[in-house]
């Protein structure tokens, strides 16, 4: 199955109609991943036997006409655990630990007869914008497989670039979900923090983790995050408020809607090629009846510094339990206790993971807790403060996804502060904890560009409404990607 020509709503109407059973389906998948996946390294696990079996149950009855994931194998992002399939999150530290239950992510699409495909390769811990600090594998970008796919999620966006999967989960800390579908051409979301639950995916920074859907279409996308969404008596940050019907929001109109674009996002730094396409974008969108203005998120401009204090401080305690002790790697030259700890934790871990925790860790320590970690806190008030301010007139902030497109494989992962600055645009709507979604916009170069989308908190519906009038005016997911290159 080539998922680059169907979607949701094409395939399960041949499922409907018995012109295609789940089994086949399933088989048809991983004859496709098998095809790619020399090319793309999008997966480090394909669970076919399970794949079957639900599949199998699926079959044994009527499929519902009205539930558009009956039988739809999806792509999980390694750091969600998935009860008898190793998750790994891409690192040396878990290399073998097979979970004993589901996030409550993966049970909600299996409650939905979704079908777990396999887990996608990503950087580390998701900690990356490349998946080049994957401690297995290097994904390639199917539009370019010179090039890289993004990060961290890079795995589950490739896949569904490549036709791998109809749809996959991703996670996104400070654009670890939209900077990897701006970079792959398909459309990506972070819901808004609290939305969907993130009981039983590996912490990075659990204040700014959520998880969230890749999909060629943004229709797909809606239909998967309508199924993860909700809340979680298992997770303390999950929101109890209602989940509106967010495909019904998919009605192409988005007349009279006010729109910002934020000028910091549109600054220097952002490529030519990458801005012109955006000002297109936005000139689709007022064609459409939307009214753009231009506003100031001024202090976007610490976001970067102000995340990687948070989010590494955060990270520095999370990471804690792996100590070669309950779980995980250990070292087999440890000889004490201490070596337990040292060496298991030097051996297990890269060094993005090792460089994140020791920042964190600095950033905590006693006679630097007030200057880093509380100023970055107050720093990230007024980041949120800033979108409360446009978001009293506007509905929604519009700008690139990214201020380039998708750079070369190897060439800015031995750079760590260069590629941080690849989630400048990103981060401030996870300091916010806004919903923010990438469509793609168009090619520069003949790689993609994201538009990102960012709404008011738990108002999915209006970044949905209006990323779906734009994909409708310029049909970009009509286009696949070449799968050139490949030296790397």
């Amino acid at each position: 199955m080539n998922y680059l020509y169907e979607d949701l709503q094409s395939i399960h109407a041949k499922l409907v109609a018995g012109d295609l059973t789940a089994s086949q389906l399933v088989t048809e998948t991983v004859a496709e991943i098998d095809k790619r996946e020399p090319q793309v390294d999008a997966f480090l696990a394909i669970d076919e036997a399970g794949a079957q079996a639900a599949a199998a149950k699926v079959d044994a009855q009527p499929i519902d006409a009205d539930n558009l994931l009956a039988g739809m194998p999806i792509g999980i992002k390694d750091n969600l655990l998935t009860d008898g399939l190793t998750t790994t999150a891409a690192s040396k530290m878990l290399e073998n630990f097979t979970p004993v239950f589901d996030a409550t992510v993966v049970e909600k699409l299996k409650a939905k007869d979704a079908i777990v495909i396999g887990k996608t390769n990503m950087d580390e811990f998701a900690m990356g914008s490349s998946t080049e600090t994957s401690a297995f594998k290097k994904t390639k970008n199917p539009w370019n497989l010179d090039k890289v796919p993004g990060g961290s999620s890079g795995g589950s966006a490739a896949a569904v670039a490549a036709g791998e999967v109809i749809a996959s989960l991703g996670t996104d800390t400070g654009g670890s979900i939209r900077q990897p579908a701006a970079f792959n051409g398909i459309v990506g979301i972070k819901p808004t923090y609290g939305r969907v639950s993130r009981w039983g995916a590996i912490a990075f920074a659990s204040s700014l983790d959520q998880v969230g859907v890749f999909s060629r279409t943004v229709a797909d996308n809606a239909t998967v995050l309508q199924a993860i969404s909700g809340h979680d008596e298992k997770d303390s940050t999950s929101a109890d408020i209602p989940v509106p019907d967010f495909r019904a929001a998919l009605n192409g109109d988005i007349k009279g809607m006010k729109i910002a674009v934020a000028k910091e996002y549109m600054a220097e730094g952002v490529e030519p090629g990458v801005k012109a396409q955006i000002e297109t974008a936005i000139e689709t969108l007022k064609s459409l009846g939307a009214t753009v203005d231009e506003v100031s998120l001024p202090n976007s401009k610490y976001a970067v510094q102000t995340y990687y204090i948070i989010a590494s401080s955060e990270a520095s305690s999370n990471l804690s339990r792996f100590d070669g002790i309950r779980y995980g790697y250990r070292s087999p030259e440890a000889k004490t206790l201490e070596d337990v700890y040292v060496k298991s934790r030097s051996e297990g871990f890269g060094d993005e993971v090792k460089r994140r925790i020791m920042l964190g860790t600095f950033a905590l320590s006693s006679g630097f807790y007030d200057a880093y970690f509380k100023k970055a806190g107050q720093v990230r008030t007024l980041i949120v403060r800033d979108f409360e301010k446009v978001f009293a007139d506007y509905d929604l902030v519009v700008g690139p996804t990214t201020p380039t497109t998708a750079f070369d494989l190897g060439r800015k992962v031995s750079d760590p502060v260069t590629m941080y600055m690849n989630d400048i645009l990103t981060i401030p709507a996870n300091m916010a904890g806004l919903p923010a979604m990438s469509v793609p916009a168009g090619l520069v170069d003949g790689m993609p560009v994201g538009l990102q989308i960012i709404g008011k908190a738990f108002d999915e519906e209006s970044v949905y409404r209006a990323g779906y009038a734009f994909e409708q005016a310029t049909q970009f997911n009509k286009n696949v990607p070449s799968f050139k290159g490949g030296k790397a």
